[in-house]
């Protein structure tokens, strides 16, 4: 379906299990690049809904000045806001039981910052979904947190797995977004290219 990506040799830069996963969907043929020692601080007065858009591009620069020419790299970012606090990934097990406090009985935002760079392109989107938690007990964040080990994700929560069941009462957006990667937009702008 996207024969106009064959000149390119399409790579996933992400340590994301899911993003893999989610591209593999769109049935493109594609390599997996590792994401490690890329700085991913930014402008603390960077309006927070700006930040994934930026990271996506920060991660895109650090491959493009090795690029031959033919390679394509596909860079995300994904944050959850709540009432414009960023809650990023947790750095352990505490952290990872306040945010699931934080984000219980509300609704928060998630953003996802998508970047295609090659040799002498690049565009860049983000995605927004609204997500709306039920109100969740001590027991169920301890399960969770317990038994997933959320510790790689952007709220503390992946909505795919067993809290995604017990916890979402609406989403607006969509789904995929909240796993990280956006394929409907993505796919539309991999179409364009």
């Amino acid at each position: 379906m996207l024969e106009n990506l064959s000149r390119y040799k399409i790579l996933l830069a992400s340590k994301s299990p899911r993003r893999r996963e989610l591209l593999e969907l769109l049935r493109v043929p594609f390599s997996v690049v590792s994401t490690g020692g890329i700085d991913e601080s930014y402008p603390h007065d960077l309006p927070a809904h700006e930040i994934p858009e930026y990271l996506a591009n920060k991660k895109g620069d650090a491959y493009r000045n090795k690029f031959s020419g033919k390679e394509m790299i596909i860079t995300a970012d994904t944050l959850v806001l709540l009432n414009d606090k960023v809650l990023g990934k947790p750095s352990g097990r505490e952290e990872a039981i306040a945010m699931l406090h934080e984000l219980s009985g509300k609704t928060h935002l998630v953003i996802t910052g998508v970047s295609i760079t090659t040799a002498d392109k690049r565009t860049c989107f983000s995605v927004r979904t609204e997500v709306t938690f039920a109100r969740l007990s001590d027991e169920d964040i301890a399960y969770y947190v317990d038994n997933y080990l959320p510790y790689d994700k952007a709220g503390a929560y992946g909505i795919q797995e067993w809290i995604g069941c017990i916890a979402v009462e609406k989403i607006d957006g969509s789904f995929y977004n909240v796993m990280g990667l956006p394929v409907q937009r993505l796919y539309q702008e991999l179409k364009k290219f």
